[in-house]
Parts: structure tokens; sequence; C-alpha cells
């Protein structure tokens, strides 16, 4: 499984331990007792504290630190403290508002002088740019700290992270060539500098490159050279990781028996380690190896342990993936009643998964139709007073003229009354534009309704079907060649997921107004299985959930909507979903 190192990062929370408490309880004393000169290296270390503990703590106690900054009216200070929120933001994947407290950041940073700290703040927004998806304006970003990195002469062990970050967002964006020269440049500084640590992870990029470029003998030694590094550090850790890297590259080149043979290293080291989502993950590789090698009750044994382990950490995107697996296992050995149990438990928990969120986004949508409803209402209202007002205007002035018998007055009063008229017309066309969007609205959320019943139609009615052969099974044990041959068939025909697919989407084109046929008449050569994510991107399915219904990794769903952005000829500032939902 592919990672991009530099944009992930893993934050853990524990519990709060009577000595961190007592860390918190003094600080806060302290802040009591000193003057605001010294308070703000003191809130800064009351924010590492608890941001381990207490989020909503760490918040107040940063809004208090940017108060603090910005009644001292320094620059800098207001820069490094608009810095740890921007940090805070990231970390509570608020990615937007850290976006907007980065870009402020590194204004103050040039404003200040501070070219330096600018590309740093750079190389920080990165992170948040690509967790929205917006590769581009990282990559604007990262190249930009580069420059400014380059032009200033900062250390050289700095530019080691800058040359990283750009070949990581260029292999995200598929430019593996283009990536490869910037984690050369980085190997290079590293290896001149003797920076090891920072070698180790530039040789695992490479490794992982070349795995995507499909140079696989390419990637091996520097799989290998970091397995001696960390056997030589006994960093125990890492060296499992590797193994698992350098297992999953042998097993794309159908090297079979060198992919398990180190796959089985790294889940011995998670085991002793007593890692269980390490364990987890090598025993679904191990599985997968397993199955490719006709042995299906041995990967069901490590399919299992996978399964277990998403059961007790309530990854529930993961298990959907395990109870196929699962699935797909008994299938394979020749136990179809269990195989069907598994295979119900895949598909009732994945639209399970698709019900919580349509309906989360239908409720959503009934909230904001009753809203404008009544806001349209009001506003409706007013206009009618306002035109009652006028009328009464009207007709007073009406009869005012009236008794003088001015022909000029009799002019005015009809002008008057024609503005009446022309604004009875106005509410009245606006009244109907308001109608039009409330039956838009209604059919929007008939039609999501109407996707979501047809998608459990078509699961059911494979789950039906196998039921009834079953049955069938049980009752006449003597037709039990032919009925198992069927079974097969009926397994075999859900596995593939084709024809499902062309049923799914002429029903998804009926009640989305021929949808692929929109997405023809924008791009013509758009390829099917691009129909089809467009699709489940329409139906508002997340990352994740995509990766499990389509069988692959969440980096491959990343880098598909990436194409097809780009094959639609979207600008970097257009929201995909946006432009999908429009169709």
């Amino acid at each position: 499984m592919r990672i991009l190192i530099l944009f992930i990062s893993v934050f853990s929370f524990y519990s709060i331990s009577g000595q961190q408490q007592s860390k918190i309880d003094s600080l806060e004393s302290a802040l009591r007792q000193q003057p605001d000169s010294l308070k703000l290296e003191t809130y800064s270390e009351l924010v590492k504290h608890l941001l381990k503990t207490d989020l909503k703590k760490a918040k107040i106690v940063l809004d208090k630190k940017i108060n603090l900054a910005n009644k001292i009216n320094d620059i800098s200070l207001i820069a490094k403290a608009k810095l740890e929120i921007a940090d805070y933001y990231t970390l509570t994947a608020e990615f937007e508002n850290a976006e907007h407290e980065y870009l402020e950041i590194k204004e103050l940073f040039l404003k200040n002088g501070d070219t330096l700290l600018a590309g740093n703040v750079l190389k920080n927004m990165v992170k948040t740019l690509m967790y929205q998806g917006k590769y581009e304006m990282g990559l604007e970003a990262a190249l930009e700290s580069l420059r400014i990195n380059e032009k200033f002469e900062a250390p050289r062990t700095k530019l080691i992270g800058n040359y990283m970050t750009v070949g990581n967002i260029e292999s995200v964006l598929e430019k593996y060539e283009k990536s490869l020269e910037y984690y050369r440049k980085a190997e290079q500084i590293a290896m001149e500098e003797k920076d090891t640590s920072q070698l180790v992870k530039v040789r695992h990029n490479l490794g992982e490159n070349m795995n995507w470029l499909k140079r696989y003998p390419e990637g091996i030694p520097y799989f290998k050279s970091n397995i001696a590094y960390y056997k030589k550090m006994n960093n125990k850790i890492k060296l499992a990781f590797t193994y698992n890297s350098l297992g999953t590259l042998y097993y794309e080149m159908d090297s079979i028996g060198k992919s398990k043979f180190y796959i089985e290293r790294s889940l011995k080291l998670t085991k002793k380690m007593g890692d269980l989502q390490g364990m987890a993950y090598n025993s679904r590789n191990l599985g997968r190896i397993y199955m490719r090698q006709n042995n299906p009750n041995k990967a069901l044994e490590l399919y299992k342990i996978g399964m277990k382990h998403s059961i007790q950490s309530k990854s529930t995107a993961i298990l959907v993936a395990d109870y196929r697996n699962v699935s797909n296992a008994y299938a394979a050995s020749g136990d179809y009643l269990n195989a069907y149990e598994y295979r119900l438990k895949h598909q009732q928990l994945s639209d399970s998964l698709l019900n919580v969120k349509n309906t989360e986004k239908l409720n959503e949508l009934e909230i904001k139709y009753q809203t404008e409803k009544k806001e349209a209402a009001l506003a409706l209202q007013e206009e009618e007073i306002k035109t009652l007002n006028e009328k009464a205007k009207v007709d007073k002035l009406n009869k005012t003229l009236y008794a003088g018998g001015t022909i000029g007055g009799i002019v005015l009063s009809g002008l008057l009354f024609f503005g009446f008229r022309q604004r009875m017309k106005k509410n009245k066309i606006e009244r109907e534009k308001q109608e039009e969007i409330y039956k838009q609205e209604i059919e929007f959320k008939k039609k999501e309704l109407a996707s979501q019943t047809l998608h459990l139609v078509q699961k059911n009615s494979f789950l039906t079907e196998l039921k009834e052969n079953l049955e069938n099974l049980k009752r006449s044990p003597d037709k039990f060649k032919m009925e198992f041959k069927r079974l097969v068939m009926l397994l075999k025909k859900e596995s593939s997921g084709d024809k499902d697919w062309e049923v799914f989407k002429s029903y998804f084109a009926e009640v989305h107004d021929n949808f692929d046929n929109k997405l023809k008449s924008v791009y013509a050569d758009i390829s099917e299985k691009e129909i089809r994510l467009a699709s489940f991107l329409k139906m508002n399915l997340s990352t994740k959930e995509i990766a499990d219904m389509l069988n692959v990794l969440p980096d491959s769903v990343l880098k598909s909507k990436y194409r097809l952005k780009k094959k639609l000829n979207l600008d970097k500032e257009t929201d995909l979903y946006g432009y999908l939902s429009g169709l």
C-alpha cells in the first residue's frame, strides 16, 4: 500500500496522566502571576499539552495568545501566534481555515522582512492544500517555498524537505519522472550532509516511485538499503514497515514467494511489538498471497485477523472490505453458506454507510428548504405590505387630485398606478420563481431517494437469488450438483460486477437526466471507469467509500479524481463534486 509520507500526519491522543495534568495546572497557575511579556511562551507550552488532552481548551488558550500578541502590537509575535492557530486547524481537519491563516501569516512575515519564515509557512500550508485535493495549488506553494530557500541560502538540510515535498506532489500528479528529479536532488544533499535520517526517507520514496513506474528491479535496492539501516538502528517499527513495502513490490512483480517471505517477516515483527494495526494490514496482504496460491483456507484465517481488528477499532469503512474478502475466501473454499452470510454482512454494512450519508444530506436539504421557504414567505409578505401601502397612497392621491380636477394630477396618478401594477407583476414573477425553486428542490430529493432505492434493489436482487438457490439446495439434496454449479455461476457474476454496473448506469441515467450523456457531451472520449467514478461522486460518496466499492486504494481514487478533473478541463478553483452535482 502506497503511503504519502509528507502529507499524512498521525496524531495520537492519550488519556490525561496525573503527571501531565499536574504540568497543565502548574502552567495555568504561572499564567495568573506572570506579566504579559512572559505569558506568550507559557501559552505555547500550555497548548502543547492541551493538544493531547483537550482540543477545545487548547483553542481557547490560542485565542488568548493571539489577543495578547495583538495588544502588544508586534508583527512577529502576531505571526507566530497565528501560526500555532493554523497548525491547530490542520490538526482538527479544518483545512480551509488553516489555509486562510497560513496565507495571512505569510504576508505578515514578508511585511516584517522575515522571508525565510514566509517560505517555511508556505511549506506548512502544502499539507492543508493536499488534504483539500488542491494539488496544483499545493505544488505552486511548495515550489515558491523552495525558490525562497534556494535564493536566501537556507540551511541545506531544509532544502531536503523542500525537494521531498515537491517530489511527493509530482508523484501524486503522476509525473513520476519529474518526481524522481526532486527525490534525487534530496538524496544527493542528504548524502553530502551525511544526514542518514533524511536519506532513508528519501530512499523509501524513491522505492515507492519505482513501484508506480513499474521499474520494480530499480526499487528493490532502496528498500534493501533501508532494511539494513533499520536493522543496525534496531528500529523495529520502521523495519516492519519497509519489509511490507518490499513485499508489496515483489507482489506486483509476481514474485509471490519473495513477497510472502518479506510480508511474513513484517507480520512477525508487528506481532512481537503488539502492533495490532500493523498485524491486520500484513494479514490482509498475506491473505491476498494465499488466494493467489489457491489456498483459500489459509487466506480466510488471515482475513479474519484483519476483520477482527476492524471490529475492535470500529473501522467501519475497512470492515466493509474485510467482509468482502472473507466472503470471497469462503466461496473459493466451497463454503457457500458462509460466503452468503458474509456477502450479506458486506452489502448490509455498505448500504448502511450509504444510507447514513444520504439521510444526513437529505436532512440538511430539508432544513435549507424550510428555512428558504420561511424567508421567501416573509419577503413576499413585506413586498405585499409595501404594495398595499403604495395602493393606499395612489387611492388617496386620486381622491385629492379628483377634487382638484387637474390634468397633471390625473397623469401623475396614472403613472403611480402603472408603477403599482408593475410591482404586482414583479411580485407574481418572484413568487413563480420561488415556487419553481421549491419544485426543483423536491425533485432533487426524489431523485436522491430513487437513486438509493435502485441501489438497494440492485444489491438485494443478488442476495434474494442466492438465498433461493440455497433453499432449493436444502430442500432437494439430490439436485446438489446442478444447484452447486448455479451457485458458482451466480457468485462469479456478482464478482465481475460489469453487468450490474450497466444496469445501475441505466437506472442512474434515468433519475439523473442522462448523466453519462452529459459527461460525454463535455468530453467525448471519457471512459466507462471515469463515468462510474463521476456517478459515485455525484452521489456524494467519500474517497474511502468509493475505494471500498471499487476494491482499490483510496490513493488510486484521489488520482482518478485528479485525472477526471483534468479531462473535464476544470480549473483548480472549481470543485469537482460541485461541478458534477450541477450536471
